[in-house]
């Protein structure tokens, strides 16, 4: 127990949260001390509250109420406070009054309703109840209390409602819905999208720490603000300045009077945090610091950063950054270009996010010369709040940005990042530049869990989120130049035309190679052909109604690229629905004569005033054609089914739980499941575990083989032997006592000296194909759903493949389809197909599994035996630990960087 803090007082309840305004709200469960501040609280209402809250006037708490209301045992009466600015802005509690059944109440702050504290405060009420055994809540809410009402009407939860004495009696189960979900998703994004939309739009700013001399990064940030053409009002906070770069000083951002959006902090690490405490008193909304010397740096700086974050969240900031390159906005509403450099690209439709400072710089010149225009750019440095999952949930309903870039260092809530990354998908292409996962490249200042998965389940994770990978920055532009300025492919047919047959045909075997279809060509034109001949050439291909995309590459005879071929392919382009991309000898990026303006209307051949479509233009075929094949696979991901999300009869999570709690008390530290309680476990699941019986002698393993019943197999579970195919730990099909006396003595002796002589009698299953189902809760991705065949592609080859629950029946489906074996399910050599449904059956029932219990630190099935008509579960092996605290909550919190 923490000092200070009251005895059972659960410090994994203690949350920050955005609210529907976009500021931060700090939940924490209440404490003794607290008494004087819900008294304060309590004197700041109206009457109105007061009597809608506790059905009486009571303009002062009694000391016995305050007693009661403070005092809590964290499990069958929990109390949560909201605090903004270190004062207690809401309070919500249950009260458990029978076996199961909890009272529920809240008290919002009169000025705060509207911010949605009530909702949250149930979200987390909610989840801590279930966590302590309760199924359902109770409340009394007078009928003019519309605020109340509604606050439970659209949880998403299916609320009963009756009216008793004067009042409305509801009661729910706390469990989480499908719906309930869906509206704490659409919360946490709505309120999220505010909080960046807040710090991107900012009416004043103040940079704070310009220097007079011209130097530092302070004077540089600032005179990019001013020269940009910043819209907002700037102010510039210098101690000793009475001007800045032609911006009024004052010494603190206190001294502004109108207020400030956005404080862009600019000074030595060691001033940083009396910064922002004049921040905090000033309201701003928003922090971005420049300022390096923190995590980065070693412990000392990453004690510094906590603190920041601390203050800062404490006062309801966001902070982006320490250790940050900057942000643009290039809405020419706003004018922002907050950063480091003063070469920006053109303003565009490309939205990007890097966590590494110099790799921004190289980002933003990179997309510059490419002639690849951005709507918005922001640079997390240390992470240490604001990440890419943020800009996402901006990016989704952004009407500026059609794509978006992302260059990740290290990923702090992975979880998180696939369900916000699979929402945007949906509507926009994702581009990732990550070189792996979790423990490898982490740079100093992220503060990161280790993973446990191997790095290919990241990987796995981003094909589940429809994410597009990228292998390095270029190709990230290589491919937004791509789905940016033109349509996604329809399909996978693509017609290959150049000026060069060997060209040409080159290009057909790299688009072939890439899972693309070369449905019209290669063509090649005569190499001194005319512009006129080659317009004909490309236009015929864009005509083909066998056609998807068009793939394009010249190379002029005599080294100079004729403009006239040009514009024939800009030609063609403009006037056809089909994606283009193109090989022109001395070209690359996007054609800047059709990346700007509108078209002029030829012929009705195209809507008047429809945005060009600019040619993306590549150095190389191969560059060409991984973009277009790029697109092509996200297009098909974007317009498949993505599946219903997992749903299961049969299953029973109070006895789960049970299991789970009654094994946790006798060990708290957590072990290994004994094969009843393995059995019972599964049980509660649906997920039926044949019978095994432990044995030690011949006998023994007679005995045992008359109660399970013949025929039966005698095996060793030592893990020298299971997997082996050098030293043989199993007789199969035995009939008879003699038989069986006979194997275990054989395998006793063998196995014995090794001691591996654990041996075990069961039921002869079916034959088929073995199998190992399992789950893992790995410390950074959260629950992880893994299948493969069992034997040699899987502890040889690494044939494994990962999902991250939720799961759909689609994402369940792709999952064995992901194996390279999986030919063998679908029967070789005569063998009959396996039953497929039985295997997703029992995959749906693990993933559900994992995603409710986080004690679950494994949950290996193997061997199950597939077969025709169904599947065996043969073994299975269960550890829990006590439960450790997700990245990605039930209820809506930030992560800490």
């Amino acid at each position: 127990m923490s000092e200070g803090l009251p005895a059972g007082y659960p410090e994994r309840a203690e949350a920050d949260v955005v609210l529907k305004d976009g500021t931060v709200c700090r939940l924490r469960p209440i404490k003794p001390s607290d008494a004087e501040g819900i008294q304060r609280f309590h004197g700041r209402q109206s009457e109105e509250s007061i009597y809608l809250r506790f059905f009486a006037p009571m303009r002062r708490l009694s000391e016995r109420d305050l007693q009661r209301f403070t005092h809590v045992d964290y499990q069958a009466r929990m109390a949560l406070v909201a605090t903004i600015h270190d004062e207690i802005v809401g309070i919500g509690r249950y009260d458990q009054i029978e076996e199961g059944l909890a009272e529920v109440a809240f008290n919002i702050s009169d000025n705060l309703h509207g911010k949605g504290i009530a909702s949250v405060l149930l979200e987390h009420l909610a989840a801590l109840a279930a966590a302590a055994g309760i199924r359902e809540f109770e409340a009394e809410v007078l009928p003019h209390n519309r605020k109340m009402l509604s606050v439970f009407s659209e949880a998403g939860y299916e609320v009963a409602r009756r009216f008793e004495d004067g009042v409305v009696m509801l009661r729910f189960a706390i469990e989480p819905t499908a719906e309930s979900l869906s509206v704490r998703f659409a919360r946490e994004h709505r309120a999220e999208a505010q909080s960046v939309r807040a710090m991107l739009h900012p009416t004043s700013l103040a940079v704070i720490g310009p220097s007079r001399s011209g130097r530092g990064i302070g004077h540089q940030v600032l005179r990019h603000i001013v020269d940009g053409g910043f819209s907002g009002r700037v102010h510039a906070v210098n101690r000793g300045a009475g001007e800045v770069y032609g911006v009024p000083a004052v010494a603190s951002v206190r001294d502004i009077e109108d207020g400030v959006d956005l404080a862009v902090v600019a000074v030595p690490a060691e001033e940083v945090l009396p910064v922002v405490r004049d921040c905090a008193a000033s309201g701003v909304k928003t922090l971005l610091i420049i300022s390096s010397g923190f995590a980065e740096t070693g412990d000392a700086g990453a004690r510094l950063q906590n603190k920041v974050l601390r203050l800062a969240r404490d006062n309801g900031m966001r902070i982006v950054g320490p250790n940050s390159f900057g942000m643009i906005n290039s809405d020419t509403s706003v004018n922002l270009n907050a950063t480091l450099t003063s070469v920006i690209p053109e303003p565009g439709q490309l939205g990007l996010f890097s966590q590494s400072g110099a790799l921004a710089i190289a980002n933003l010149d990179s997309a510059a010369r490419r002639n690849l225009g951005i709507s918005v750019f922001a640079s997390a440095g240390n992470r240490v709040d604001v990440s890419g999952n943020d800009l996402m949930q901006y990016w989704v309903d952004d009407p500026r940005t059609h794509a978006v870039g992302l260059y990740l260092e290290s990923m702090g809530n992975p979880r998180k990042f696939s369900r916000i990354a699979r929402h945007l998908a949906s509507r926009k292409p994702v581009l990732v530049v990550k070189s792996g996962s979790g423990s490898y490249g982490v740079p100093p200042g992220h503060r990161v869990r280790r993973p446990k998965v191997k790095p290919h389940a990241f990987t796995a994770m981003l094909e589940q989120a429809g994410v597009i990978r990228c292998e390095n920055v270029h190709q990230m532009f290589d491919v937004a130049q791509l789905v940016v300025h033109q349509p996604l492919p329809q399909g996978r047919r693509v017609a290959v035309v150049g000026n060069s047959a060997q060209l040409a045909a080159l290009s057909a075997d790299n688009a072939e190679s890439r899972g693309l279809q070369v449905t019209h060509g290669p063509v090649a034109v005569p190499t001194e052909a005319t512009a006129e001949q080659f317009r004909v050439a490309v236009d015929d291909a864009f005509a083909d109604p066998e056609v998807d995309s068009v793939m394009v590459c010249f190379i002029p005879p005599v080294g100079v690229l004729d403009e006239e071929v040009v514009d024939a392919l800009r030609h063609a382009a403009s006037r056809s629905e089909k994606p283009c991309v193109a090989t022109l000898l001395g070209m690359r990026g996007v054609d800047p004569s059709t990346s700007e303006g509108t078209y002029v209307q030829e012929s009705g051949d195209v809507p008047e005033g429809r945005p060009r479509q600019a040619v993306p233009i590549y150095q190389m075929p191969e560059e060409a054609l991984h973009a277009l094949a790029a697109a092509t696979d996200y297009a098909q991901w974007r317009t498949k089914d993505k599946g219903e999300r997992v749903t299961r009869e049969g299953v029973d999570r109070w006895a789960a739980r049970a299991v789970l709690d009654r094994v946790l008390e006798e060990d708290p530290e957590g072990r290994a499941l004994t094969t009843e309680e393995t059995r019972e476990l599964l049980g509660a699941y649906g997920i039926d575990v044949w019978p095994r019986r432990e044995v030690a002698s011949a006998e023994e393993a007679v005995l045992a083989a008359e109660e399970v019943g013949y025929p039966v197999v005698i095996k060793s579970l030592s893990p020298i032997v299971r997997g082996q195919s050098v030293l043989e730990g199993i007789r199969v099909d035995l009939h008879s006592p003699a038989a069986v006396r006979e194997a275990f003595e054989a395998l006793d002796r063998r196995l014995a000296p090794l001691d591996a002589n654990y041996l075990v009698v069961q039921r002869m299953a079916e034959r088929g194909v073995s199998c190992v189902l399992a789950t893992l809760e790995d410390p950074l991705f959260g629950p992880v759903v893994s299948f493969s065949l069992a034997g040699a592609t899987r502890d040889l080859l690494d044939d494994i493949g990962y999902r991250i629950p939720p799961l759909t029946d689609v994402d369940v489906r792709e999952l064995v389809d992901e194996v390279r074996a999986k030919p063998l399910l679908d029967g070789r050599g005569g063998a009959p197909p396996v039953d497929r449904a039985a295997i997703e059956d029992v995959l749906g029932r693990l993933s559900l599994m994992s995603d409710d219990f986080l004690e679950l630190s494994t949950v290996e099935l193997n061997p199950v035996m597939v077969h025709g008509d169904g599947l065996t579960v043969l073994g299975a092996d269960v550890v829990i630990t006590p439960a450790a605290r997700r990245t990605d909550t039930v209820a809506r919190s930030l992560t800490g960087g």
